[in-house]
């Protein structure tokens, strides 16, 4: 079963909905949400077959400082330890 990668970045706060606004224009990119507002940390589910593209946008948002911090973790959802 093929399963989605996981990235976690920070997005600059001005920014959010604009970088929300691009991925939600690209069909089956990637699903992003905030999952901390206070530091505005943002969570990516990236489809394998999509993950070369999402690393060139992020890296432009990266060079305009829009994106800091862009890590690739183990997927949060296929930890059965993890509660969502």
């Amino acid at each position: 079963m093929n399963h989605c990668s996981y990235y976690q970045a920070n997005v600059k706060r001005s920014e959010c909905w604009f970088l929300a606004a691009i991925f939600r224009s690209y069909e089956h990119l990637a699903f992003d949400r905030t999952l901390d507002l206070s530091t505005s940390l943002f969570e990516f589910f990236v489809p394998e077959s999509m993950e070369k593209e999402f690393l060139k946008i992020m890296s432009y948002f990266q060079e305009k400082g829009i994106v800091r911090d862009l890590k690739k973790l183990p997927n949060r959802l296929l930890d059965p330890a993890e509660k969502v």
